[in-house]
């Protein structure tokens, strides 16, 4: 029994010495492969993220990261690896909290790729006398949303050397000053021969203004033509469009989706509606709009139009009928501030369902005095129609010509300032008020990474009015001034030639060229009514 037991013990161990070193191996192969695996993942992860190595084949297909929404094909990775300046500087976060890097992406290239060939590309032209504080968060934020090309028609603080000379260093830029000989070319525009606009000559204030975009705006559609533009949009610098409805947030896109048969597209208006009387500076500090009649149903809008107006003459404190942009193309001209048309035919025109103009008038208490000091009219019922459009503008200027500042103060807070929480979140939750961010962020960002502050100090000193001729040049375009004498008329003045004034008589009967839209108040009770 004990041999057999021995055998038995004998047989068994070398049973497990035989088998023992293939287990053995088989264990210690698969520790290893289980060591080796994590880690070589890791090396991979490494490699794809390193910056001088090889490139991740997912992020060449994904979004720049870094790229702001709405530019998201406008600035290449290798860019951004490239810049010396970016690479040279620390990415890591001080004890204070504060990021040494730039937190805006264009901190180091607010040229935007200015010169690209990304299409469509898009001109906005502006009339104004703003300062730098307005019209350069203005510009920034149309670059980043995807607009190029911008011509300014400048006068007052805008036309000043301080002001012009940074304003002309930015890539895309032209600044046109209202010089002597623009308004002689000016006076050559076949404009003051034709009827549509003919309502609004020789009017002083608002109407003089309107004359002066519509003669502007007919002068940048060849000078965006020139340029290469495929749309042009006129807006002026309290107003950002809002490109809803894009999930990048881009205009570029927007208008790139628009079918070629279409000749405009409208952007419906949202007006401004502070909170605070102490606004500074309004497309940082204003996210709350009130919504644009089309862009509500019509028992909302009539339903709460008594409490949305507070008192006010109309349900926005200025116009409501948006602004558009137009496919640059033959024979188009301006048809007033707001509208374009085609002296061959009538455009194809769409309104968007979704994007908007965000128009933030009279943000600023201070805005009450500034239209006061450019208009010369008498604060009087009867004499503020020569000068104003709209009622709220002839109330406002009445108010401020003959208010004391106290008096003012409290008319801005009841008429202006929404300080009602409880009506602001009931008109919220209606849909007649919305929440807008996306342009507070973008120029907050803008402001906080040395954007703006950068563009100043790099600014250099350029001849600015003696040589405006060379980007104005006389065209044969249709839309431009008839050649021949050059009348000595300034705008809202009555030095119109005899021969002129038969001539823009002629054309009253012709109804082949419609009125010029004027800014318009949204619908009222009255329209409600009717239907």
């Amino acid at each position: 029994m004990a041999g057999r037991y021995k055998f038995a013990s004998s047989s068994s161990s070398s049973s497990l010495w035989s088998s023992s070193p293939s287990h053995a191996t088989f264990t210690s192969r698969l520790l290893l492969l289980l060591t080796l695996l994590p880690f070589t993942l890791a090396c991979f992860a490494f490699v794809l993220q390193w910056r001088g190595g090889i490139p991740d084949p997912i992020n060449r297909w994904s979004p720049d990261p870094l790229v702001f929404p709405g530019m998201g094909s406008s600035r290449s990775t290798s860019s951004v690896v490239d810049d010396p300046v970016r690479t040279s500087r620390s990415d890591c976060v001080d004890v204070l909290g504060q990021s040494r890097s730039a937190s805006f992406p264009y901190h180091r290239d607010w040229k935007f790729d200015y010169g690209s060939d990304l299409r469509p590309k898009i001109c906005i032209t502006s009339s104004t006398s703003a300062g730098l504080e307005q019209i350069l968060p203005w510009i920034f934020y149309h670059k980043v949303i995807g607009a190029s090309t911008f011509l300014l028609f400048v006068e007052g603080k805008a036309a000043s050397p301080d002001v012009s000379k940074v304003l002309e260093s930015i890539p895309g830029v032209t600044v046109i000053y209202r010089t002597k000989e623009l308004e002689e070319q000016q006076a050559r525009s076949r404009i003051w021969n034709e009827t549509w606009l003919a309502s609004f000559f020789y009017k002083p204030c608002n109407y003089e203004l309107f004359v002066k975009q519509s003669l502007n705006m007919e002068m940048a559609i060849v000078m965006a033509r020139d340029a290469g533009a495929d749309w042009i949009v006129h807006l002026d610098t309290d107003e950002l469009i809002h490109p809803a409805g894009t999930h990048e947030y881009s205009l570029r896109l927007l208008l790139s989706q628009v079918p070629g048969d279409v000749d405009m597209v409208v952007f419906p208006n949202y007006e401004s509606s502070v909170e605070r009387d102490d606004v500074k500076e309004p497309f940082s500090e204003v996210s709350m709009f009130k919504k644009n009649y089309d862009h509500l149903p019509k028992e909302v809008y009539f339903g709460n139009y008594k409490e949305s107006t507070r008192g006010n003459p109309n349900y926005f404190l200025t116009y409501g009928n948006g602004k558009s942009a137009a496919r640059i193309q033959d024979h188009l001209r301006p048809n007033g501030a707001h509208r374009w048309h085609n002296y061959m035919k009538t455009p194809n025109e769409v309104k968007f369902e979704e994007a908007a103009i965000l128009h933030y008038t009279y943000t600023k208490f201070s805005d009450l005095t500034s239209r006061r000091d450019r208009c010369g009219c008498k604060p009087t019922k009867d004499d503020v129609k020569r000068c104003f459009m709209l009622e709220f503008d002839r109330a406002a200027f009445i108010i401020a010509s003959t208010a004391t500042e106290e008096e003012m103060l409290r008319w801005y807070r009841e008429r202006v300032v929404w300080t009602d929480k409880t009506l602001n979140l009931k008109l919220l939750k209606k849909g007649i008020l919305t929440r807008i961010y996306a342009p507070m962020v973008i120029v907050q960002g803008l402001r906080e990474s040395g954007v703006f502050s950068s563009v100043i100090a790099s600014a250099q000193t350029t001849l600015s009015k003696e040589k405006f001729l060379e980007s104005v040049k006389p065209s044969n375009s249709s839309t431009m001034a008839d050649s021949g004498e050059i009348h000595s008329r300034k705008i809202g003045k009555k030095k119109e030639s005899q021969a002129t004034a038969r001539r823009i008589l002629n054309y009253m009967n012709n109804s082949s060229h419609p009125s010029a839209i004027p800014p318009l108040s949204p619908p009222d009770l009255h329209n409600f009514d009717r239907e």
